[in-house]
């Protein structure tokens, strides 16, 4: 009966992932100029075509594959996945799943420390908290409105810097990144608190620092959205069970 139900959850991952011909269309084969290239990604290239790296898209279903089912297990054990990327193009896209999940997510500017130094950043989070909550219940209007501006620009500032993670208490059981380049501190945190990595992985970055590397072109918003919706859909998945 274990077997059996192995082999349907196996079945229905298949299932889950994007045919060949989506991934096309979503623009997820294109990489960067081979001169850009990080050469352990060449196990997930296919060639060049117009001087441009053409990412190897069978391996792409393979390793999405790999890491759906890392999420979805982290979803059914009630863990957390922090969304992370500040590219313009992604952001949105971020910020949509990762609120609709009820998970954190980080799209302004990665805070040095996140993962590094977790209890000043449990601190920033408590004096964000404890300054909306007093100028919700109106116990700002006591100060004069000089005070006031000073106490609105705080809240906007910490908003900017650490509203996506508000909810925060712990290390977070995964992070899920876009474009390993931009998102580098974010990279070495995790790697240094042992935080699993999930990544959408393009040819111009260095797969083996990944836990569960994707690879795809991560500039496109197309394959952004495609990828996200999948990682989101599988944590949907998992909270089910």
């Amino acid at each position: 009966m274990a077997v059996r139900q192995l082999a349907e959850e196996r079945k229905k991952f298949m299932t889950n992932i994007p045919s060949l011909l989506d991934l096309l269309k979503a623009g997820a084969h294109f990489g960067h100029r081979p001169s850009k290239r990080y050469p352990k990604m060449d196990p997930y290239l296919y060639n060049i075509k117009d001087n441009v790296d053409i990412i190897n898209l069978e391996k792409t279903q393979e390793k999405l594959k790999e890491a759906l089912e890392f999420v979805e297990k982290i979803a059914k054990a009630d863990g957390t996945i922090l969304f992370v990327s500040t590219k313009r193009q992604a952001k949105p896209i971020i910020k949509k799943y990762a609120e609709s999940l009820g998970l954190p997510y980080v799209i302004e500017r990665w805070v040095g420390g996140t993962f590094t130094n977790l209890p000043n950043i449990l601190k920033l989070i408590n004096k964000l908290k404890n300054l909306e909550n007093k100028k919700l219940s109106g116990e700002l209007k006591k100060y004069t409105k000089k005070e006031q501006l000073d106490f609105d620009q705080e809240i906007k500032r910490l908003e900017m810097l650490i509203g996506g993670i508000r909810n925060l208490t712990k290390l977070p059981e995964a992070v899920y990144l876009i474009d390993l380049k931009k998102e580098k501190t974010a990279l070495v945190e995790a790697r240094k608190t042992k935080v699993p990595i999930i990544a959408v992985c393009d040819s111009n970055v260095n797969p083996t620092k990944v836990t569960y590397p994707i690879p795809s072109n991560d500039d496109a918003s197309k394959t952004i959205e495609l990828v996200t919706s999948l990682i989101a859909e599988a944590i949907s998945e998992g909270r089910k069970k």
